[in-house]
């Protein structure tokens, strides 16, 4: 299961020069602590949400998760059993 970034989309966001209001204007929440929620991880982020996220910020939604390093493990793996 892939794991939302959420360092990488405070990161974003703030070369993007969005700050916290603004972010949560963007996605319909009434007060700034909303969108914060998400962001710090006391609040799940919802797909809807997520894929607002990318939009706003203009990168591919792929961008937004932690990258798997699959073949790495992979390669562990198999070191490890011979």
């Amino acid at each position: 299961m892939a794991k939302v970034n959420l360092e990488k989309i405070k990161k974003l966001r703030k070369l993007a020069g969005y700050s916290l209001e603004e972010m949560s204007k963007f996605l319909g929440y009434e007060s700034t602590n909303g969108y914060y929620y998400l962001e710090c991880g006391r609040g799940k982020i919802s797909a809807e949400s997520l894929a607002q996220i990318a939009h706003i910020l203009k990168v591919d939604i792929k961008e937004l998760f932690f990258e798997i390093k699959i073949a790495k493990m992979a390669t562990s793996e198999s070191a490890s059993t011979a």
